[in-house]
């Protein structure tokens, strides 16, 4: 359903170049004054969609309507529409007036004569030398250059150049003003103070603004609405308190702040596990679903304890950094790291007890891939441990060009050893690369069927083994719940990531 108060909408717009669709299937409406901000890594379609909007790109597919009107096909200098790149792009031969002034010297306004034979006719002229004035002036106000107006560009600072591009964007009263990274090129403070300039801005003149920017702060502090993207697609619509709190999916919540992202199983009504633990929530997924789970380091409890407790779930803190108004601080669990921001000083090495909130515990649907163990680890045989059981795996993938010499060192390019033993890393393995048998073998993993899904050609099995970690295949066979399995993982099959800088295992001799 259309947004009240429409001013653009995007119906089924898709963009493609050579083979590559850029834009995938975009549908979004705008409302009258709205500040819109497309978010997202670069190459996600973004700049390509504000394109599409201000006239430079045509879709290859959908419409774009102004005002009800389609004008999918009409060129950039027929729409009401003005644009801010990052590039100010601004000439440097001119001041400030004349570059504000440019425009609207070439511009033609239509007017109303009387022709010899008495008829009205309409025709076009050009803007006065006092309406220009006037006009320029207005726009230089809205942007706090109006006592500069005789300086050359040359001798401006990057945020004054900015505010130039802006004022020469402004001065023709678009309905719609498209920014495009406008603050990419100044520095971190500069791009703060524009942030909140800009917002006045829009205050001020209350026409609609569609932002782009990859940086999440400038989304939150300046947005009504933030569009998230993905490989060209809308992830996720909302104000940035809705996005913040209740991200959609867990693209959206790394993108969106800081987060703690966990692979997680429900394993009880309204309880889902993850760190090896059991936590209350809020969330109600089937039983034995797999899940995402975020929690952000503001949400986390910290209590100090002299000596783990079984009962509890306990962490030792790793890293300690003072941010200002809080410290932030890594606790590992086991082989997991949590994020945590706390406004009490700790010491490295203590133990904490942690605590999360049912309410702070975001569940979302995982779409299941691939079975990912973010808690895996190389032991000093070079096999992988998950579940506390040695897979062999090729660990020279994670360095390309690698070999293993005979005293069982890893060894690059460069002739450089590393020395893999305890070494953290992510191990995937894909659904339908398990072995599962269900006769007998003590050289194998063994587990539990807890849960079998029907998938229309085939089923999708869950393993749990007896340290809690699962096992996910897809198979054409029946199997039965509380059957007793075997694991094996091929060699070849097991895809490993290091996690952190592999500078951490040179060998010194």
């Amino acid at each position: 359903m259309a947004k009240e108060n429409c001013i653009i909408s995007l119906q089924g717009v898709r963009k493609v170049f050579g083979n590559t669709a850029v834009v995938e299937d975009f549908n979004l409406d705008i409302t009258k004054g709205e500040f819109v901000t497309f978010l997202g890594p670069s190459g996600c379609g973004k700049t390509t969609t504000l394109r599409m909007i201000a006239g430079f790109e045509t879709p290859t597919e959908g419409k774009i309507l102004l005002n009800g009107e389609d004008i999918t096909k009409i060129p950039p200098y027929k729409r009401p529409i003005n644009t801010v790149f990052q590039r100010y792009a601004l000439f440097p031969h001119l001041d400030v007036y004349d570059n504000v002034a440019f425009g609207l010297k070439l511009k033609k306004i239509p007017y109303e004569k009387t022709d010899k034979n008495g008829n009205k006719i309409t025709k076009l002229r050009h803007l006065t030398n006092e309406e220009i004035d006037k006009k320029v002036a207005k726009a230089l106000k809205v942007v706090d250059l109006d006592e500069l107006e005789n300086r050359d560009i040359s001798t401006l600072s990057g945020g004054q150049q900015q505010r130039v591009a802006i004022a020469r964007a402004i001065v023709n009263e678009p309905e719609i003003l498209l920014l495009d990274e406008p603050l990419g090129a100044l520095d971190l403070k500069m791009r703060k103070e524009m942030q909140l300039e800009l917002k006045e801005m829009h205050r001020k003149l209350g026409i609609t603004f569609i932002y782009v920017t990859h940086d999440q702060e400038e989304a939150l502090t300046m947005s009504d609405t933030i569009v998230i993207m993905k490989n060209g697609e809308i992830q996720q619509v909302g104000t940035p308190i809705d996005i913040y709190n209740e991200p959609v999916n867990a693209y959206v919540a790394d993108f969106i702040g800081e987060s703690n992202i966990y692979n997680a199983t429900m394993v009880g009504k309204k309880q889902v596990r993850f760190l090896n633990h059991a936590f209350d929530c809020v969330d109600d997924f089937p039983l034995n679903e797999k899940v995402d789970v975020v929690v952000r380091p503001e949400d986390v409890i910290l209590t100090k304890v002299n000596a783990e407790s079984k009962e509890d779930l306990c962490g030792r803190i790793d890293t300690k950094i003072f941010k200002g108004v809080h410290y932030e601080y890594v606790i590992m669990v086991g082989k997991n790291e949590v994020t945590v921001q706390d406004t009490k000083e700790r010491n490295i090495g203590d133990i904490v007890k942690i605590e999360i909130e049912p309410e702070n515990i975001q569940i979302m649907k995982k779409e299941v891939t691939a079975n990912i163990y973010t808690d895996a680890w190389i032991n000093n045989k070079n096999q992988v441990m998950i579940s506390e059981f040695p897979f062999e795996a090729d660990v020279t993938q994670i360095l390309p060009g690698s070999q293993i010499d005979e005293e069982g060192y890893l060894v690059g390019k460069d002739g450089k050893k590393y020395d893999l033993n305890d070494a953290d890393v992510i191990a995937e393995v894909g659904l339908n690369d398990l072995g599962i048998s269900d006769i007998e073998d003590e050289k194998c993993l063994s587990g539990v069927i807890v849960d079998t899904v029907y998938k229309g050609d085939h089923y999708q099995v869950m393993v749990r083994t007896e340290q809690d970690e699962e096992f996910i295949f897809e198979t054409a066979y029946t199997w039965n719940v509380n059957d007793i399995v075997w694991i094996t993982i091929p060699k070849e099959k097991i895809k490993l990531t290091l996690k952190g800088d592999i500078k951490k295992y040179v060998k010194e001799d």
